[in-house]
């Protein structure tokens, strides 16, 4: 009889695991769809401040000319 018990705890030890390891797998996708977002958000900044920094390099070069 003790077998028993100790499948069912057996049992319930192994759902316990995969219902935390369900949670933790969507939480870690939520953190990787997260992390994407922002690294592409600073990414198209990065590229607008880059761009912006060469116009006032050029209107730099420009006005020096005239």
């Amino acid at each position: 009889m003790l077998y028993v018990v100790s499948a069912v705890l057996v049992v319930v030890a192994l759902s316990a695991v995969g219902i935390v390891a369900f949670r933790v797998i969507r939480l870690l996708r939520g953190y990787r769809a997260t992390a994407s977002m922002v690294s592409a958000r600073t990414s198209d900044r990065i590229g607008l401040l880059r761009a912006r920094s060469a116009a006032v390099r050029v209107a730099v070069r420009e006005r020096r000319r005239h």
